[in-house]
């Protein structure tokens, strides 16, 4: 890693579940009609409980300049 890439945190429980959650909701900009925001959400959780019972650790780089973080 250079010094000029920004600096990596640990990605929370929250933060995971959202990127998950959206991921399973849309493709691309457009939302998954087959899928539902609360299945999304709980198959998130779940995901998120087996990738810490199995070690996993999540990196985070800070939000690119103009966005903010959901």
């Amino acid at each position: 890693m250079s010094s000029d890439e920004p600096k990596l945190t640990p990605a929370t429980p929250d933060d995971l579940a959202q990127a998950l959650a959206h991921g399973l909701r849309f493709n691309e900009r457009k939302k998954f009609h087959q899928g539902d925001e609360l299945m999304a959400r709980i198959t998130a959780e779940h995901l998120i409980k087996h990738l810490e019972l199995s070690g996993f650790v999540v990196m985070r780089r800070p939000p690119a300049a103009g966005h903010k973080i959901p």
